[in-house]
């Protein structure tokens, strides 16, 4: 059998074992049979064929599965937008050992998944792909571009509608692009030749309602393809737009838990309180948002001869995420070391002071809640890129691929207007809390439903401003296979790319009141204000504040119109300032082979990276390639620019064995070694250095890049069209994964100079990302079943077990995912139910402690009818269950405590479908 047909020979028998109405995108099915080798070539290269209904799509991606040389999931789309989800990662995530998470950063949880992970590690060791090249990215939150930005993809840039076919590899090979230590996700577009009809238009028009704001927007998706009849020239034409409506209900003790003082008042009155714990800034958090994703894509593809295709390519997207988000804090270090009004029957367990009443103290100044009010609008993400490839077929026996691209993304946030006002002074305050799986109840004395007790003295008013992150990359590359007739070698296949890669954030400017103006004075404010919905605590299970007064935003950009100083040299932020520059050079060759049962692939891939990292400080690092400053005029005091250049060289090797063992029975075995390079915050992120106590914190320019040695079996039976059981096992071994520690580094102590005269150096301990090891193990198992002709069933088990040095988590490891759906189908109706849980993960560190996120199951439905041949109507239903999103914070002196909890209501989407 030849290695270059395998694919569209199964793609052709899959179709038709699953008799399904072809619209086919792949002309190679449906051309005349003189068509030409170029067109089958490049059907190997896609293996897809677009097929209506979820019984004809389960088949074909089984087919491609069972055919693929590597261990590999496929997910193929019917129609134009129906993807059983709303953006590519809600699909995937039903899929064998794929997570997704719903953030990026610390900012919480929301309705949409947002990135994707493999078997069981962090977003960042996922490479995301779209027909094989890299793709920029942006991220629309302010902490995910300036203090948390890893390499992940935001997927809630990638609608479902641009899908033709989407591949996760989970074993290597060398052709890929390296980045993904555990493994790739590509995401197929369509191409114009493709289609087996000379004209081909599709559209989809709807809405989407939301519960919690209780409003429904409207959605459109839309396609037109064209090609001649010589099937020589095409021109493809896509568009998506969306608009809707969030409104996440949560809680948040974003203080953590601060320790009172022997010597405090509380300690000395109650000496049994001493050395206890105490939840610090306890709030009721109101986050509401207008989401507008909009975009398309446009592909030309020409074959201006049988052996010559040309295609010219282009994406783009844009996520417009205005945003408010309102606090209402309760303020615990302001009133609980005093002790003044504490009541009897207090509660500690854990040494935490888990329940207490503080009565209100009369003449007391001391504000016992403050309340932070962030409008950020114009906060956006985009993502677009531009590529043009030639497909030569020199020979029957030779190709030849070339591609040239560049990707561009950035995330913003222009404006935030802010303010933080204290309240309830002197009002009294009470809490107790539940454990970690229910919100703590609380509440504060006063009046919370208006802006009369209001205290501007207590406050302040910050919040970065002209951000705007700019990832991009311009890459070249070339692939050439060269096919042999007769014996076990099938192809060589061999290539070359070098890219470059810039991630920045140029500029900000953190505002601060203006002390010129009346910002402190309480009758400087408005007086008018809305609330918070009237339910806004029972959504969540717990008894706090809910009927909270706020300003609108238009009010908050005039409140900061009038305080906030915003003057761009005085308020440089240079904290936030960074530049990551990588040249990134690459070189592979893999063998594919084919002898009986047995056929495989092996090969290397080289991989040089040349890094230029800027990064600010508080003081000179004298291990910087260059130095600039002191520079002076920020009101955050004198800072340096460092510049640190670092290369390094990895040789990647990379095997899979594949057994078809008969008609129905597979095995798989794979070895190979991966890579990824740090996140870019690890590397770039600002170092602050105190000359007193010879301490700070920061990023670290001399990381090395995680290389993972993994290993990979599965066993497959494939005992129906539609079914397969199968069971596999992995591992990998991560070297220089990066995690959090403490490291002596030299720096210029800026006190002794100045003392001494003359430049001294000394040793600061340092907290930074380090290099330290980790390993993954890990169990798949999937049952896919159809039941007669129009039900099936689908369920499937991911084990994970991942530790780094020192039996510290590996962010992302849940060790219980799963998976189960069921579905009916026939030529009129259709209908979906699926139900995802992923058990508990390490998701990163929030001040000095390390907090997670609870387990989480998700329902999901879909209903369907064909009203005739060329319309449909369907209904998508997200979140059925409501689930609340429940995070906690774990510490060795006080154990496990509550973090966060956030409900963000159902989603329905209701859509036209037509297609001609």
């Amino acid at each position: 059998m030849n290695y270059r047909k395998t694919l569209l020979a199964v793609s052709i028998v899959a179709s038709l074992c699953a008799s399904g109405v072809l619209y086919a995108q792949d002309a190679a099915q449906g051309g005349p049979a003189s068509q030409s080798r170029a067109d089958k070539a490049k059907a190997k290269e896609l293996a897809t064929v677009t097929v209506v209904g979820i019984r004809d799509s389960e088949a074909e991606s089984l087919a491609l599965k069972k055919d693929a040389a590597s261990h590999v999931e496929v997910v193929t789309a019917e129609d134009i937008g129906k993807l059983p989800a709303k953006n590519v990662a809600d699909t995937l995530q039903r899929l064998p050992g794929v997570n997704i998470s719903s953030s990026s950063a610390s900012e919480g949880g929301f309705d949409e998944s947002d990135r994707v992970s493999l078997r069981g590690t962090a977003p960042s060791l996922t490479q995301t792909l779209v027909n094989g090249h890299s793709v920029g990215t942006g991220d629309w939150f302010v902490l995910s571009q300036v203090q948390t930005v890893g390499r992940s993809v935001s997927y809630t840039l990638l609608p479902s509608e641009i899908v033709s076919q989407v591949v996760v590899h989970k074993t290597s090979e060398a052709r890929i692009v390296e980045g993904g230590s555990a493994g790739s996700v590509d995401i197929i577009t369509r191409k114009p030749l493709e289609f087996a009809k000379p004209v081909t238009a599709e559209a989809s028009i709807g809405g989407v309602y939301s519960d919690l704001p209780g409003d429904t927007k409207p959605q459109f998706s839309g396609l037109f393809n064209w090609k001649n009849d010589a099937n020589t020239v095409g021109v493809l034409v896509q568009a998506f737009y969306e608009k809707r409506s969030l409104q996440r209900n949560g809680q948040e003790i974003v203080g953590g838990y601060s320790q009172i003082g022997a010597n405090d008042p509380i300690a000395v009155a109650h000496p049994d309180l001493a050395g206890v714990y105490y939840p610090n800034l306890t709030g009721a958090a109101l986050f509401t948002q207008q989401r507008e994703r909009k975009g398309g894509v446009i592909d030309f593809e020409i074959k201006p001869t049988d052996n010559l295709t040309l295609d010219l390519s282009g994406f783009y997207s844009k996520l417009k995420a205005d945003n408010y988000n309102r606090n209402y804090l309760m303020w615990a270090s302001q009133f609980v070391p005093s002790g003044a009004g504490l009541q009897p029957g207090y509660t500690v367990s854990n040494g935490v002071l888990t329940g207490a009443t503080f009565a209100p103290v009369a003449g007391s100044t001391t504000p016992y809640g403050v309340y932070d009010q962030i409008s950020r609008p114009g906060a956006s993400s985009e993502s677009k890129y531009l590529t043009l490839d030639a497909d030569w077929r020199v020979t029957d026996h030779f190709d030849l691929k070339g591609q040239i691209g560049t990707t561009r993304g950035s995330g913003a946030s222009p404006t935030q207007d802010v303010i933080e006002l204290g309240t309830a002074v002197g009002a009294g305050a009470n809490w107790m809390m539940r454990g970690i799986g229910q919100p703590t109840n609380w509440n504060l004395g006063g009046d919370n439903s208006s802006p009369s007790g209001i205290y501007p003295q207590a406050g302040w008013i910050f919040g970065g401003q002209g951000i705007k992150v700019k990832d991009k990359e311009d890459w070249a590359q070339f692939d050439g296979e060269l096919s042999f007739d007769g014996g076990a070698l099938t192809s060589l296949q061999f290539g070359g790319r070098y890219a470059k890669h810039e991630r920045s954030n140029p500029f900000e400017v953190a505002q601060g009141p203006n002390w010129a103006s009346d910002w402190q004075n309480p009758a400087a404010y408005p007086t008018s204000h809305q609330n918070y919905p009237g339910d806004f605590g029972s959504s969540l299970g717990g008894s706090f504040p809910s009927d909270i007064w706020y300003y609108t935003p238009g009010q908050l950009a005039q409140i900061d119109a009038q305080f906030a100083n915003r003057d761009p040299v005085s308020r440089f932020y240079f904290n936030d300032i960074y530049k990551v520059q990588e040249k990134d050079s690459a070189a592979y060759v893999q063998l594919n082979w084919e002898s009986g049962i047995a056929s495989g692939n092996a090969g290397v891939r080289y991989v040089k990276t040349d890094e230029t990292i800027g990064y600010t400080s508080t003081a000179p690092d004298a291990e910087a390639s260059s130095v600039t400053g002191p520079i002076t005029g920020s009101a955050f005091g004198d800072y340096y620019w460092n510049v640190y250049k670092h290369s390094y060289g990895k040789l990647l090797p990379s095997a899979n064995l594949k057994f078809d063992l008969n008609d129905q029975w597979v095995a798989r075995f794979a070895a190979s070694q991966t890579m990824t390079r740090p996140d870019y915050s690890a590397l770039a992120g600002s170092v602050s250095a105190d000359d007193l106590t010879h301490t700070g914190s920061g990023g670290n320019p001399k990381l090395k890049p995680l290389i993972s040695t993994n290993f990979d079996a599965a066993v497959e039976w494939y005992f129906a069209p539609r079914g397969l059981l199968s069971a596999g096992v992995y591992a990998m071994n991560l070297k220089d994964y990066v995690s959090f520690g403490n490291q002596v580094r030299s720096f210029k102590d800026l006190q002794a100079t100045q003392n001494a005269g003359h430049d001294v150096y000394s040793d600061y301990l340092i907290s930074v990302p380090t290099n330290v090891n980790g390993k993954v193990r890990g169990v798949e198992l999937n049952y896919i079943q159809p039941i007669g002709d129009n039900f099936g069933v689908q369920a499937n088990y991911t084990y994970a077990d991942g530790h780094a040095t020192g039996d510290k988590p590996l962010q992302g490891t849940s060790k219980n995912t799963y998976n189960v759906s069921g579905y009916f189908e026939n030529q009129r109706f259709n209908a979906r139910v699926s139900y995802t849980y992923r058990s508990q993960f390490y998701a990163g560190v929030s001040r000095t402690d390390t907090y997670f996120q609870q387990g989480i199951g998700n329902l999901a439905a879909s209903f369907g009818v064909n009203i005739t041949d060329w319309m449909a109507l369907s209904l998508d239903a997200m979140n059925l269950n409501k689930p609340k999103l429940k995070y906690y914070t774990q510490n060795a002196a006080y154990g496990k405590q509550p973090y966060a909890f956030y409900d963000n209501g159902r989603q329905y989407y209701l859509n036209l479908r037509f297609k001609l």
